[in-house]
């Protein structure tokens, strides 16, 4: 199943979801690489099933196979980022921003693709997963790398469609 597909099994209450997939698809402003590569992170990212394997069919025939690796590093690597560098932030506690995080993450200084690419898809999850420190983070080193905002706010954009899809999809009876 394709992600068109699969959107368009969302009931008549999620049409603006269905509506805005639909545009993401079919959007040319980031290029397939980097289009297709921040909906693969963020279905990964969403941790639903479903919507994973419609993407992964997807982008298949439109990202690198390294392309692919590395916008599923983002995903898997964010998934344990953010939940404890949320820690960090909420903590109440400063100490814990002062420790040393002790997480293997060498996937961020060698993601086997375009470093801006690899931290645009990170800062997609990051968005999905709520992560503020996160977020911060990596659109400081987009921004190094002459991302502009417009991008940025696109990846975020893909984040936020990618969670409504796989929420809407798997409350449906």
């Amino acid at each position: 199943m394709s992600l068109k597909a699969f959107a368009d099994t969302l009931p008549d209450y999620a049409k603006d979801i269905r509506l805005n997939a639909g545009s993401l698809v079919n959007d040319q402003t980031l290029g397939d690489q980097r289009k297709w590569g921040l909906l693969l992170a963020c279905a990964h990212g969403s941790g639903y099933r479903p919507l994973v394997e419609a993407v992964e069919a997807d982008a298949a025939g439109k990202l690198t196979p390294e392309a692919a690796n590395g916008a599923r590093a983002a995903a898997a690597v964010m998934a344990m980022n953010n939940v404890y560098y949320r820690f960090v932030h909420l903590a109440s506690n400063a100490e814990y921003g002062q420790m040393p995080a002790k997480l293997r993450m060498n996937v961020i200084a060698n993601p086997g693709i375009d470093k801006a690419d690899f931290e645009l898809f990170s800062l997609a999850v990051s968005a999905q997963n709520g992560c503020g420190m996160c977020i911060d983070s990596h659109e400081k080193v987009l921004k190094q790398h002459g991302v502009n905002a417009e991008i940025i706010q696109a990846a975020a954009r893909i984040g936020a469609v990618m969670t409504a899809l796989a929420t809407v999809h798997a409350t449906m009876a």
